[in-house]
């Protein structure tokens, strides 16, 4: 019985919290709790009685996790918790304190945007907010030390008032153990586009970009690019598969992964060394920056898939969030990848602040013309805590009134902000008329079939179709059932390549 539980609450079916948004994918992808998994392991080397729990991945119940409360009765409970479900992650805290009187902690992007809001709807349900990097702010807390020498805590005085220590420094990432995986079952994540059954591993925190939607480095990790030592990201791919011998696939979600070369390198020689590349295949995110010879030298060592985010197909747009990048050597980067063999996942988004249907247009379009195998398309998020979603609030740009609004009923993310020249109805028309035009194409449908590779992959390729098309079928009912009647007839408009702003 642990004494410091480390709790993904559960919220609905196919929820995620550790994905960029906070939401059930279309694709009805579930990630692992990769951050989260980390600093239990902190915990663990420190010689804290630890465990974590995904009981969103496992679908825990309500009564489930009441039982469990009240047998184990932990200590701590630390609860990562997300925009959209706050206000079902905070009844989570007050069960944790009901059952077994424990303290709770919030963790993660939300509470370290919104600490005064957080307690205020709290009503006493929880104790702290560990914000920001919070794996030695935990550690030092739940190890005894006293809240106002913590550095990196939120906390209410005996008079309600709102206390905040000083941030801490970010950490040495070279100093964290591998993550407690031992507490997942690697079989209940599933993603369409990656090898079943797969683990996640952050080689690296922080990032040099500014783009004004990215909540991790305005909020959590920093814009320094924080790597670490090749040797140990290596070791961390070995101890995986030691721990799972059937493991196909590693994903590195490390956000910018490829922007060091020499971090690359490193990496890909290492796992060359070893031959690691023999056992077992690896993917990562990428920009779009990345050159053809490291590229060359990435399949070598057995990198299969790239996650790229392309985000918009004009210049102004990606300008408008501040990418960084130019989209004459991404359409070149897109076909050095292909050349090479690679499987490409395009991530792509609409609704950047300028942005008009001619734009959006051209960003589908875009999508349309590179050789990629798969993509996804989501309006823009603007998440409280960023750049964007500040100056989305100022300029009133931004819809929801409540953080529930950031999902629509189905729990899928939903446009939150809207144009005067581009409403969030015929945002979300758009997207849905990207999809389809990207899936549908008989070029694209053959092309996807023609890459199944056994019974396995087959499965997997099936999996992501059924869920492309369950989410298409709520779109449409939501058309049919006449919510925002407007939107048929401004989506039809928008459909149209000559549409006009």
């Amino acid at each position: 019985m642990a004494d410091v539980w480390m709790l993904n609450p559960p919220f609905v079916g196919d929820f995620v919290r550790s994905a960029r948004w906070d939401a059930r994918s279309r694709g009805r992808v579930q990630r692992h709790p990769d951050y989260l998994a980390v600093a239990t392991a902190v915990l663990l080397r420190a010689g804290i009685d630890a465990k974590l729990i995904d009981a969103c991945a496992e679908n825990r119940s309500r009564e489930d996790l009441r039982g469990l409360l009240a047998r184990e009765r932990p200590s701590y409970v630390v609860l990562h918790a997300a925009t959209p479900s706050i206000d079902n992650d905070l009844s989570y805290a007050a069960l944790a304190k009901e059952t077994a009187d424990a303290k709770t902690i919030f963790v993660g992007q939300h509470a370290t945007a919104e600490p005064a809001d957080t307690f205020r709807r709290a009503a006493g349900a929880i104790d702290f907010i560990a914000y920001g990097e919070y794996d030695h702010t935990l550690r030092d807390l739940v190890s005894g030390s006293e809240p106002e020498k913590t550095l990196g805590l939120f906390y209410e005085d005996s008079g309600r008032k709102l206390v905040r220590t000083p941030v801490r420094p970010f950490l040495d990432v070279n100093e964290l153990p591998f993550p407690a995986w031992q507490f997942i079952d690697p079989n209940l994540y599933y993603d369409g586009g990656k090898l079943h059954p797969f683990l996640t591993l952050i080689s690296g925190r922080g990032c040099f970009a500014r783009c004004t939607f990215c909540r991790d480095p305005q909020l959590m990790y920093g814009h320094e690019n924080r790597y670490r030592a090749p040797e140990l990201v290596v070791d961390e791919m070995e101890h995986d598969l030691a721990l799972f011998p059937k493991l196909r696939e590693i994903m590195i979600e490390t956000d910018t992964f490829t922007a060091n070369r020499d971090h690359v390198e490193g990496v890909c020689r290492e796992i060359l060394k070893r031959r690691l590349e023999a056992r077992i295949r690896w993917s990562c995110n990428v920009r779009t920056d990345v050159k053809r010879d490291l590229l060359q030298l990435m399949r070598r060592a057995g990198c299969r898939m790239l996650m790229i985010g392309f985000e918009f197909g004009t210049q102004a747009a990606l300008d408008a969030v501040k990418k960084g990048t130019k989209i004459e050597r991404t359409t070149e980067f897109a076909r050095d990848a292909a050349d090479l063999g690679f499987t490409l996942h395009g991530c792509f988004m609409i609704g950047a602040p300028g942005e008009t249907i001619r734009s959006a247009r051209a960003t589908i379009d875009y999508a349309k013309s590179l050789p990629l195998d798969t993509i996804q398309i989501s309006g823009i998020a603007a998440y409280p805590g960023t750049e964007l979603h500040e100056w989305a609030k100022r300029e009133g740009h931004l819809i929801p009134k409540d953080w529930s609004e950031y999902l629509d009923e189905n729990h899928e993310q939903v446009t939150v902000l809207g144009y005067p020249e581009l409403p969030k109805e015929t945002i979300d028309a758009l997207i849905d008329q990207g999809l389809k035009e990207f899936y549908l194409r008989p070029r694209q449908i053959w092309k996807m079939a023609a890459a199944i590779r056994g019974a396995g992959d087959a499965k997997r390729k099936l999996y992501g179709f059924r869920s492309f098309l369950d989410a298409m079928a709520v779109s449409r009912r939501k058309r049919r059932a006449g919510k925002g009647r407007g939107a048929s007839k401004r989506g039809a408009r928008a459909s149209g390549d000559g549409a006009k702003p």
